[in-house]
């Protein structure tokens, strides 16, 4: 049998090049090897294969999607949780990543929005500070505490 038709190697190559230009957790490799048509039992045995190679690691990809999300999206745990299960990543990996952010590195995150955000409009009403400043930081997932307290810390 020609290499070309084998299903098998034809989902290792939709894997690998679905790999190439970012990691990926195993649900999204699985999700995508389903929409082009592979069965389940391939699919499962190329991410078996993949994952005993070291090409796919969903904790690794769960710490490294929580530090970007953080730092370019600055992101709430709440609301990276959500994104991880979205990509397939099991609870326990969602659980392990997330305990790891504590709530002074939370609070600093938000510190961090609060101060990008007030700027161009410390010059409003205070009222309409802290909407926009609520608005920015509960999109983004923060707890009403956390709101809270970065509200205080700008004096608002």
């Amino acid at each position: 049998m020609h290499e070309s038709s084998d299903p098998y190697f034809l989902a290792e190559t939709i894997a690998l090049v679905a790999l190439a230009p970012r990691a990926k957790s195993r649900g999204e490799l699985f999700d995508l090897l389903k929409r082009r048509g592979v069965t389940e039992d391939i699919a499962n045995a190329v991410l078996y294969r993949l994952q005993e190679q070291g090409h796919i690691n969903d904790e690794e990809f769960a710490r490294a999607w929580s530090e970007s999300r953080q730092r370019a999206k600055k992101l709430s745990k709440r609301t990276i949780a959500t994104e991880l299960r979205g990509k397939g990543v099991s609870q326990d990996i969602i659980e392990l990543v997330t305990s790891e952010i504590g709530h002074d590195e939370e609070f600093s995150i938000a510190m961090e929005l609060t101060h990008r955000k007030y700027r161009p409009i410390a010059h409003l009403e205070s009222e309409i500070i802290r909407r926009r400043i609520h608005g920015a930081l509960a999109r983004r997932g923060f707890s009403s505490s956390v709101i809270n307290a970065c509200m205080r810390e700008i004096g608002i």
